[in-house]
């Protein structure tokens, strides 16, 4: 556990009591804190009571003497308009803060003095391919044998790794959430890997959306920007963070287009990712074979890692091995398996419109199974994919309302089972049924993993009937 340092005999109160807020209070209290907690549900109120902690409602007194307010990503603190309670610790000059503020002001120890090699964060944000993005750095890591953890919107709450290490390194993925309100941003090595419409509700339109992002370099400072420049915002970014144009310190990232200038460049076209300093080509890796990381998105995603192991100076053939051996990110892109020919892909991450774009392209024959609750997204610009797709399979309690607007031939499945079975019923030797909702999984499950293994489960079952057959 990382604990909290200087907050010794101060108040806090901890909002919000699923994994990151427990996590939080547990860390607050090593630190030598007086915690109380507050969640608006009852199950998290008896979470925290059961781990030992005060609960106490901030809306009835809670607040008075509090010295600092600890809040879940989840929970609104500005748009669309900020939870009761943390309107109020506004209105009372409380500082507000988030685990990941926490973690990056408490993160360094004096025991650091001791190590010969200073620990470092890598933290990677972005719209999509964080995930991927952040699982593959730690891959690569652990092939370069190096010491990594992997947290924050993946894997354990930040609080929750372990202290550091020395030489170790700390790979966080990093919502757009835990960015705009962390108080401390400090990461040795940033990553941006793309940008498009995604919680606009939540930051206030697009261009809130991109400042929260935006935050982890301005206020973080990075020793080393990798920033995907394939958009507007990511060229602005690179071009803001760079002090001339052949800056080293950022490393610019594409697979659409190739960057321009002689500065530090990862680039994959075609299938091979290029590596190039100065103007010069120094390093190349075919990525056409690797099983884990296909399609454009995926090149790009490992675009983005290799930059970061460069950056630590791991040899590019130490990276390639690493490459091809990653096996990929579950619900991101990921062969569950091959029946009688046909393919099945389970992209259930995949709750937002550029995100499908993307896994559209990665493949060819497509029988896609569709639906959930729609998020903000233009479903017009799936339009230049759909040559890929035979037949759309759609799911999710609004399944007619979804399959609307779509302008291509589809089947009302409604559940997982039916959409399962139709898409194999009516498909041949080379068809992929890719799960790739472009929407989140609310209305059905409690969290777009479920929905996966709903659709892990679902082809399982139907192998196992071919068998039986």
């Amino acid at each position: 556990m990382i604990v909290v340092q200087g907050i010794k005999n101060q108040s806090v109160m901890v909002l919000g009591m699923a994994r990151s807020g427990l996590v939080a209070a547990q860390a607050l209290l090593e630190g030598g804190a007086n915690v109380f907690c507050w969640d608006d549900g009852a199950e998290g109120r008896s979470r925290a009571s059961e781990n030992g902690f005060i609960c106490m409602d901030p809306m009835r007194g809670g607040l008075n003497g509090i010295d600092l307010l600890v809040t879940s990503p989840g929970i609104p603190h500005l748009y669309p308009k900020p939870h009761v309670a943390i309107a109020e610790a506004i209105r009372l000059g409380i500082p507000i803060d988030n685990d990941i503020g926490l973690f990056f002001r408490s993160f360094a120890t004096e025991s650091w003095q001791d190590f010969d090699v200073a620990p470092k964060v890598v933290a990677v944000t972005g719209s999509n391919g964080k995930s991927t993005t952040s699982t593959l750095i730690h891959h690569l890591l652990k092939v370069a044998g190096k010491k990594s953890q992997i947290g924050g919107n993946i894997g354990r709450g930040v609080l929750g790794l372990e202290p550091a290490e020395d030489g170790g390194l700390v790979v966080l993925e990093l919502s757009s959430y835990q960015t705009e309100l962390a108080r401390s941003l400090t990461p040795d090595i940033a990553v941006f890997t793309n940008l498009s419409e995604d919680h606009l509700e939540r930051h206030g339109g697009y261009g809130g959306y991109f400042a929260a992002k935006r935050r982890l370099f301005s206020e973080g400072s990075p020793d080393y920007a990798i920033i995907g420049v394939d958009e507007l915002e990511g060229q602005y970014l690179a071009s803001q963070f760079a002090e001339s144009v052949s800056d080293e310190r950022v490393i610019r990232v594409a697979s659409v287009q190739k960057p321009k200038g002689y500065g530090w460049q990862v680039t994959a076209k075609k299938g091979f990712l290029s590596e190039s300093r100065k103007g010069r080509q120094i390093a190349s890796v075919d990525l056409r074979n690797v099983q884990g990381l296909s399609g454009q998105h995926n090149h790009q995603n490992a675009c983005a890692a290799y930059a970061v192991l460069r950056s630590l100076n791991v040899a590019p053939r130490v990276i390639e091995e690493g490459l091809k051996s990653f096996l990929g990110l579950p619900h991101r892109g990921q062969l569950v398996r091959e029946i009688d020919g046909v393919q099945f892909v389970n992209d259930s991450k995949a709750t937002n419109v550029d995100a499908v774009v993307k896994a559209l392209g990665a493949f060819k024959n497509i029988r896609w199974i569709c639906g959930g609750l729609k998020k903000e997204g233009d479903f017009l610009a799936l339009k230049a994919k759909m040559n890929t797709v035979i037949k759309a399979y759609v799911i999710g309690k609004d399944a007619k309302k979804f399959a609307l607007q779509l302008q291509i031939e589809n089947e009302i499945c409604t559940t997982m089972v039916a959409a399962v079975n139709a898409a194999f019923a009516q498909s041949s030797p080379g068809d992929v049924i890719l799960l790739s909702p472009a929407a989140a999984s609310f209305d059905q499950y409690d969290s777009f993993e479920a929905r996966g293994d709903d659709f892990i489960e679902k082809v399982s079952a139907l192998a196992s009937a071919m068998i039986l057959k």
